[in-house]
């Protein structure tokens, strides 16, 4: 459901394929995100789950396994 969600966030925003992400999937290097996308994806991330992901923590986020690990670790 988690991986789910953000594959449509990431497709959405990145004009990118949904079904042809996985959880190893690279947000920057695969995707083609830049720090202002990266920005973009955060916020919409943290509306759509209700968590607040801190700064030092965004750098720890590289792939879409990552964010989903994070969000199913500090959600409600």
């Amino acid at each position: 459901m988690i991986f789910e969600k953000i594959t449509a966030i990431l497709a959405d925003q990145l004009d990118a394929e949904a079904d042809k992400m996985t959880p190893s999937t690279k947000i920057a290097d695969d995707l083609g995100a830049d720090s202002l996308d990266l920005v973009d994806l955060l916020m919409s991330i943290e509306d759509e789950f209700g968590v607040e992901i801190p700064d030092e923590e965004v750098e720890n986020l590289t792939t879409i396994g990552d964010v989903v690990d994070y969000i199913s670790e500090h959600s409600n």
